[in-house]
């Protein structure tokens, strides 16, 4: 690859555009849930055979408005309703910390609501803050909060797993006021923790050096090509590399050029922006599923450039 850009312009929206509704500025954790159309509940019912007998040890979580089955758990699952898994995120809201989003995945199995936090300085740059709440009803996991900075100028999640601050958490609903609030407490101090860390790393990349060779050669490994792999296949791979490339010198990262953070930065670019070479119906209910869970590629790369560097 040439590694040489003449002109360029991108215009990149945040990566969960088009997933959920605006619920801009809900007071109560409530009236995000209304607005966006999920204040249902769950409901469990006996599973029965093709014979008509009850199948003992499974239940079926059904969603009372329409009858959806989200999911077959055993007897032994308590469901968390989704107004109990989010009534504590309530102590959070502020005149600085608001609901901004809201919706589900994979047909209410999992819903999640978007808070967000104060803007923060990260190795200098405005990012936006997200806190991120998710319930799931298909048996996978009760109530998870995780951090989802947004660096501002390109709107590039900085997702990323540090080894000094934890990006997500579990929360456990108890009913209990006293502990709702100290629950929400925690989630502050844990978001102000990865918030702090995230800058400490963020300044460390900023000056690690990394030119346009040894970044290509890490694609090397991020994107291999073999000899028994098919003409097409090759071309997807190539593909990928050069997009790479073109995120690592976008003009948005000027200040950071030739740096590890560059490179953080494009990995993140580069998975939450560019579009599959097939783009299924579910492609951006995926995206968003990755942006909470973590993209393997932004922590290949995170982990690659950041080798040797002390925390």
């Amino acid at each position: 690859m040439s590694a040489n850009v003449e002109t360029m312009f991108s215009v990149r929206e945040k990566p969960w555009h088009g997933i959920g509704k605006i619920v801009s500025e809900a007071p109560t954790s409530a009236d995000a849930l209304r607005l966006a159309g999920l204040d249902w509940k769950v409901e469990q019912k006996d599973v029965f055979t093709d014979g008509g007998f009850i199948i003992p040890g499974y239940r079926a979580n059904v969603r009372d408005s329409d009858g959806t089955v989200l999911g077959i758990v055993s007897d032994r699952y308590k469901i968390v309703q989704n107004s109990e898994a989010f009534a504590f995120t309530d102590e959070l809201i502020s005149d600085e910390v608001r609901y901004e989003t809201a919706g589900s995945l994979r047909s209410g199995r999992k819903i999640w609501l978007l808070a967000k936090m104060p803007e923060r300085k990260i190795a200098g740059d405005d990012t936006e803050s997200y806190v991120c709440f998710t319930n799931s009803h298909d048996g996978t996991g009760a109530v998870t909060v995780c951090m989802t900075p947004v660096r501002v100028v390109c709107n590039n999640t900085l997702n990323l797993a540090l080894r000094t601050a934890k990006r997500s958490w579990s929360v456990v609903h108890k009913g209990n006021i006293t502990e709702k609030i100290q629950e929400a407490k925690m989630c502050l101090e844990l978001a102000d923790k990865y918030m702090y860390e995230l800058d400490k790393t963020a300044e460390k990349l900023a000056n690690v050096k990394i030119d346009n060779d040894k970044m290509y050669d890490y694609l090397k490994d991020l994107f291999p090509i073999t000899d028994d792999m098919s003409d097409i296949k090759k071309k997807r791979m190539n593909d990928a590399r050069d997009d790479f490339m073109v995120c690592f010198m976008a003009p948005d990262l000027d200040k950071f050029v030739g740096t590890a953070w560059a490179a953080v930065n494009a990995a993140s670019d580069f998975a939450s922006h560019r579009k599959p070479d097939r783009q299924s119906k579910s492609y951006a209910e995926n995206n968003f599923g990755r942006i909470l869970s973590g993209h393997a590629l932004v922590d290949s790369v995170m982990s690659l450039v950041s080798a040797g560097v002390k925390d």
